[in-house]
């Protein structure tokens, strides 16, 4: 590493995390974007469907979340050791696995969208439109996980900017061609999965630049020494996300799918208070990413000292935005839940839950940053266990025990859960920051 690298300030982690919150940003501005276009035609059945198939592929394409972690992780170790022929094998062969993986989805479509439909209760109007969607939306499987491999490629690198330039492509491309195909061309919900299709390939054509620009070439893999050990370093890596991923997603849907059971109001409430945790991830992301960077080439240069540093000063920023958040929705909640819903027994059912989101960023705060620093030291193993011990052995006995408690305690056991990642990760911490 240069002497450039030999220290982290607040300046620079800022540099990787600003980016990143603010391609973060853009996100639930596409989504509002999708909602906003079919809401306008004649039939709510086209919101349905828009909103089902959303919420699909949220969920698939979240579960491949590892393609971008991992990547990430293990450029930025390359980086570190100032190795670049290795973070171009590691591009190289996470590309190839996101091919392959977008092959089984595209080959096994039908199966996927009779078992997502079928998982998901709707009218026999938004089913069929729904489907319509998925079958569209499904072959944009290879450029979307193959953006996630460069994107991740180029955080490892702390090539934010570049980034944030690709994420702000995608989206705002989306979004011209939502009001394109929609408003003028009157292709409905049609309409919005295509320009999901287009804007995903115009975003990896763009993406093939970005890596070009950083004198990226494909290269003929040699069965060596060093390409065998980037396998099998590589596979059991992205397997162990995968499984911490599919649990984390498998809580949040647990968590919908207990609300739903005692009725559609509260069911619409913790609807709309989950969105406070969204929008508090999307900014406590960034300070992940910013770990997983520093972390990253702090284990690839062997230096403890800017392992801890990075760490520290992401903590600093973490926890303080996390406050920021506590304080905002004490003071600003009942203005917030109103702003996104008008139904008053859903924005009196909310109000009686919001004190949960009071505490809720400075508990959920240390699983962000735990994660950045898990990923950037490739600790996947400690990722998967204490994932599968929150989830196991602390979420669904809490969730169990605290029934007699109804929406309260599903809150409860949302934060233990929450609270037990963070406090397993800690465990590690003596072992990962020793010298």
């Amino acid at each position: 590493m240069s002497n450039n690298d030999q220290a982290v300030n607040h300046r620079q982690i800022w540099q990787i995390a600003g980016p990143m919150i603010v391609a973060n940003m853009s996100i639930p501005l596409l989504g509002m974007v999708d909602t906003a276009v079919v809401g306008h035609l004649d039939s709510p059945s086209y919101v349905g469907a828009v909103a089902v198939g959303t919420l699909i592929f949220s969920f698939l394409f979240w579960g491949f979340g590892f393609l971008r972690m991992a990547t990430t992780g293990l450029t930025a170790q390359a980086m570190g050791r100032e190795d670049i022929s290795e973070s171009h094998l590691i591009l190289q062969k996470s590309i190839v696995l996101a091919l392959v993986i977008s092959l089984f989805l595209v080959i096994f479509q039908q199966p996927l969208s009779q078992l997502a439909f079928a998982i998901i209760d709707s009218s026999e109007q938004v089913r069929t439109l729904g489907q319509n969607y998925f079958a569209i939306r499904i072959w944009s499987s290879p450029a979307i996980l193959i953006n996630y491999v460069i994107l991740g490629w180029l955080i490892g690198q702390a090539a934010t900017r570049a980034a944030l330039s690709l994420v702000l492509l995608i989206n705002l491309s989306n979004i011209i061609l939502d009001l394109l195909f929609v408003s003028l061309f009157d292709l409905a919900v049609d309409g919005v999965a295509i320009a999901s299709v287009i804007a995903e390939y115009l975003g990896l054509a763009y993406a093939c630049l970005l890596i070009r620009q950083r004198h990226f070439r494909f290269s003929k893999t040699n069965s060596t020494d060093k390409s065998q050990l980037g396998l099998a370093k590589m596979l059991p890596l992205h397997g162990n996300i995968f499984i911490r991923t599919l649990c984390l997603v498998f809580c949040f849907g647990f968590f919908t799918a207990q609300g739903a059971k005692q009725d559609d109001i509260t069911l619409a409430a913790n609807a709309v208070l989950l969105h406070f945790i969204t929008f508090m991830a999307f900014f406590l992301d960034g300070f992940a990413n910013a770990v997983e960077v520093i972390a990253g080439k702090a284990t690839g240069a062997r230096n403890k000292t800017l392992l801890k540093q990075g760490l520290y000063y992401a903590a600093i920023w973490s926890v303080g935005i996390a406050g920021l958040f506590s304080i905002s929705y004490s003071a600003f909640g009942p203005s917030i839940i109103r702003l996104l819903t008008s139904i008053p027994e859903v924005v009196l059912s909310a109000e009686q839950y919001l004190p949960w989101l009071f505490v809720a960023p400075l508990i959920a705060v240390w699983s962000y940053l735990f994660d950045g620093l898990f990923i950037g030291t490739m600790r996947s193993v400690a990722m998967r266990n204490t994932m599968l011990f929150s989830t196991f052995c602390c979420y669904l006995p809490a969730w169990y025990f605290l029934q007699p408690y109804g929406n309260h305690g599903l809150w409860l056991a949302l934060l233990i859960f929450l609270a037990a990642r963070g406090i397993s990760q800690a465990c590690y911490l003596p072992n990962i920051l020793s010298k």
